[in-house]
């Protein structure tokens, strides 16, 4: 039996949370749209409290940003790059160009092609996340993404070294510092002075997901990465302590970041329940976890791994940390995730900065249907034909030139029937009236 000792939002006040949402950002895509560059200062100034002569940085203010940090912070940003590097580098080798003869004289195959110019919103109002640079610029680098703009909002009223210096390391072609709405829909539409982009990437709140959902089709997307996931799943191997832990670590992220406990203890349960009220007194950034923690926290007791399984599949959380006696039991069950961070001694917050992987992942229950951003991401398979023989172009004209006729499609069938004249050993097709050859 599933029971709820804590419960988040229902699903009905979600929605109108939601609805208010969606009807901002349309109402700024739409201003955009209309007034450019103007519009896109005008929400600068009003959301961020932003407003330089120019958003795009200079390489003068990239190297002053960077001269501004310590070879201590260097050699850190230098690690964590080198980490999502190599792993996007592993990634990339494992997808290969095919080209194969499928039947004689027949020749089919495929290409990995980088998208041309792309995104990368960095979050970083509230804190700065230059791990985002990594994961984003970085990745599209090592695809082979020829123009990489990246963006990030200002922190505390200026530019954050550390963001600029990470997205300059990382690859970035152009440096923008603008946040928000603003900041994606500009790079989507393009204004005068901001080049319209193929994609974008990148988490973001509320706000931002809504606004790369609503652009998705006049440009490519990773996925709807709003506010972060975390879900626990844990039995009495562990203990309360760790499991406030990792879900404060992640629903201090924002208001609205959902973290949940799921476990097969109820001891553990009201353990973790009473810690968290504890940490909560004493974490530096208390007033956002505990706003979180009321609103979209919640512990779910199960009876068995089982229960657990179904119940984390059926909430599909974009991070999953588990803690149970048997982790791998859940690396080979599991099918609704973003990311799986198994064992103890690993955690939401090493995916997040440091290890390798990439942690824009998918949110809202996406999870189902897509994973996380990664080097593929950026890369479109492309496929392509040749036919090498008269023989072969006749004989799947022939196929093609009947299949066309079951079809109706007279104007395909002759693109068929023509190759059947001109390459087979037959004057025409019997079986299909085609447009008259030319003389």
């Amino acid at each position: 039996m599933i029971k709820y000792l804590k419960r988040g939002k229902n699903s009905q006040v979600k929605a109108e949370d939601d609805s208010k949402v969606r009807q901002t950002v349309e109402a700024i895509i739409q201003d955009i749209e209309a007034r450019g560059d103007v519009a896109v200062r005008e929400y600068s100034r009003k959301f961020d409290h932003w407003d330089p002569a120019e958003f795009r940085l200079s390489q003068a203010d990239i190297e002053a940003a960077r001269k501004s940090l310590s070879a201590r912070e260097i050699e850190d940003i230098t690690f964590a790059q080198k980490q999502v590097r190599n792993f996007a580098q592993i990634q990339r080798d494992s997808m290969k160009d095919v080209e194969v003869e499928t039947y004689p004289g027949v020749i089919l195959g495929h290409k990995h092609v980088p998208v041309n110019a792309v995104g990368c919103y960095i979050p970083g109002g509230k804190y700065p996340l230059l791990a985002s640079a990594h994961m984003s610029v970085l990745t599209a680098k090592v695809a082979g993404v020829k123009r990489i703009v990246s963006t990030a909002p200002p922190y505390q009223g200026k530019p954050h070294p550390a963001i600029v210096t990470a997205m300059a390391m990382a690859g970035a072609d152009e440096i923008l510092v603008l946040g928000g709405v603003q900041a994606v829909v500009a790079m989507a539409v393009g204004t005068k002075h901001i080049a319209p982009v193929d994609m974008l990437v990148g988490p973001g709140n509320m706000f931002v997901a809504e606004a790369k959902r609503q652009l998705y089709g006049r440009v490519g997307i990773d996925l709807f990465a709003g506010p972060t996931e975390t879900l626990v799943i844990a039995d009495d191997s562990v203990d309360g302590e760790m499991c406030a832990v990792d879900l404060l670590g992640q629903a201090e992220h924002g208001p609205t970041s959902p973290a949940i406990l799921l476990t097969n203890s109820e001891k553990l349960a009201k353990d973790t329940l009473a810690e968290i009220e504890r940490q909560l007194q004493i974490l530096p950034t208390a007033e956002i976890a505990s706003q979180s923690w009321a609103a979209y926290g919640e512990i779910i007791v199960c009876d068995t791994y089982e229960e657990m399984l179904q119940k984390a599949d059926e909430i599909a959380s974009e991070h999953v940390q588990v803690m149970t006696r048997d982790p791998d039991y859940f690396l080979a069950n599991m099918t609704n995730y973003g990311a799986l961070f198994l064992g103890p001694r690993t955690n939401v917050s090493f995916g997040d900065k440091v290890i390798g992987t990439n942690h824009t992942l998918p949110t809202n229950r996406s999870a189902r249907y897509t994973g996380g951003l990664w080097v593929g991401k950026f890369l479109k398979t492309c496929t392509y034909q040749k036919v090498l023989t008269d023989e072969a172009s006749a004989l799947m004209g022939e196929y093609c030139s009947r299949l066309c006729h079951m079809e109706n499609f007279a104007g395909h069938g002759e693109q068929a029937n023509i190759r059947v004249r001109r390459y087979g050993t037959r004057a025409d097709v019997p079986w299909y009236q085609p447009v008259p050859a030319l003389s």
